[in-house]
């Protein structure tokens, strides 16, 4: 199967965020990774407690970020890192059930599977507003990243319904949405289209 992932950013959201991450889990997306990274971890772990109400429900799983020690310790155990971090915290793979890192190259996509990471985010792999400036890696790196990880690989960068058939024709277990989910008027006919493309 296909997974279409979402990666929030509130600062996109037209609504209130709750309810955009209600409406998301209730879209088809299978997993919804909280990267709210600019809050404090006290405010981060207050919305992710939120987001697991919400979630708990649903099919799409949470996925909360960075801030380890804080989610660790209310009962978080699925968990994406920034490389860097978890470079500096390789014990984080022992307190986790599903440990997603985010690569940019082959040698980081090496250290994160070493660092034993279940999957990982590959890109950006297409033109985006969120890299604005930074030529993407396109499908060539993608498939490298695919065929190099024994773990599911998921594209990530400038991702939309009419170009995901080509990260799957490289070997990508899904694809990951951010702007488009934040943004758009109904999660679940956006996340629809995606399953209706070839």
């Amino acid at each position: 199967m296909f997974d279409i992932i979402s990666v929030t950013n509130r600062k996109l959201c037209r609504e209130d965020f709750l309810l955009r991450i209600e409406k998301t889990a209730n879209s088809g997306v299978s997993k919804i990774i909280l990267r709210e990274k600019d809050l404090s971890p006290n405010e981060y772990l207050k919305l992710a407690e939120e987001c697991r109400s919400i979630c708990e429900n649903t099919s799409a799983e949470l996925i909360v970020h960075t801030f380890f020690h804080e989610l660790f310790e209310a009962g978080f155990d699925k968990i994406h890192m920034p490389l860097p971090l978890l470079e500096e915290n390789p014990q984080i793979k022992q307190k986790a059930q599903l440990l997603g890192v985010s690569v940019h190259s082959k040698e980081q996509a090496e250290k994160a599977l070493a660092l034993g990471a279940d999957y990982l985010t590959a890109g950006h792999i297409f033109a985006t507003d969120c890299k604005k400036g930074v030529p993407p890696r396109g499908l060539s790196f993608l498939k490298e990243i695919c065929v190099l990880s024994p773990v599911p690989v998921y594209a990530i960068g400038g991702i939309n319904s009419e170009n995901a058939y080509l990260a799957a024709e490289k070997g990508a277990k899904g694809v990951c949405v951010m702007s488009g989910l934040m943004e758009c008027e109904n999660p679940y006919e956006y996340v629809k289209a995606f399953k209706n493309t070839k």
